[in-house]
């Protein structure tokens, strides 16, 4: 019995605002309570690392982060909910940490839903360790708010 398997070949180029439709209706897909197309632009006018994952012509997944004296914070990461759970968010990941220490960062930090759970297992399975959360940081239903779950690693 013989499998065939399809090869990806994906490949990462700057999110520009020339690609923001293809995200926002991805981040709008994926979250309840999305960045608006207004956060990724003032993002990209501030000049924060902001990388796009594709693969023939289709969007996989982005990252936005923001560099500081010696850490990098990552702001958003994103996989498009028809690609989540094929390893993409790890590829994300490791994108991020090999521009971080490129830059000189010793530390990588994030924030994560609390209920977010699948999230932050991806982000222990990768070295990140829970250090704190942010109470109410997070938009929930119903005007309430969510904490976050601070988690760092170092580089």
């Amino acid at each position: 019995m013989s499998a065939v398997f399809k090869t990806v070949e994906a490949q990462f180029e700057p999110l520009t605002e020339a690609r923001l439709d293809e995200v926002v209706a991805i981040e709008a897909s994926a979250y309840e309570h999305p960045w608006t197309r207004g956060n990724f632009v003032d993002s990209l006018r501030s000049g924060y690392q902001a990388q796009l994952l594709g693969a023939n012509g289709t969007v996989l997944g982005y990252f936005v982060a923001m560099m500081g004296v010696d850490e990098v914070h990552l702001l958003n990461i994103t996989v498009a909910p028809a690609f989540q759970g094929q390893g993409w968010g790890r590829v994300l990941l490791d994108a991020l940490a090999l521009w971080a220490r490129g830059q000189g960062a010793q530390w990588l930090w994030l924030e994560v839903r609390a209920g977010n759970t699948r999230a932050q297992r991806i982000y222990e399975h990768h070295g990140y360790r829970r250090v704190g959360e942010r109470k109410g940081y997070y938009p929930a239903s119903l005007g309430r708010r969510e904490d976050a779950v601070v988690m760092s690693m170092k580089l």
